[in-house]
């Protein structure tokens, strides 16, 4: 358990960011999880929405945000 004053503040901050961070990459993991049932157009641009907010928010890194949304579009796209 924290001592100081501040790491007692630190350890509140913390704890709150960790319940938004959560509730982010859980409301863009079920996203992409609809859109694996359904695949349409609809549910991928919803998908897309809640990733790039969780990568806007520093809750998933640019990198793997672009990454889920190739994988994502690959799957609707047209087989070649």
């Amino acid at each position: 358990m924290p001592i100081t004053k501040s790491a007692i503040k630190k350890l509140r901050s913390d704890v709150k960011k960790a319940g938004f961070n959560k509730a982010t990459k859980t409301k863009a993991k079920s996203a992409i999880d609809t859109f694996k049932k359904v695949l349409s157009i609809e549910t991928l641009s919803v998908a897309f929405s809640m990733v790039d907010k969780a990568a806007k928010k520093g809750v998933l890194k640019k990198g793997k945000a672009d990454r889920i949304k190739a994988r994502l579009s690959k799957k609707i796209s047209p087989k070649k």
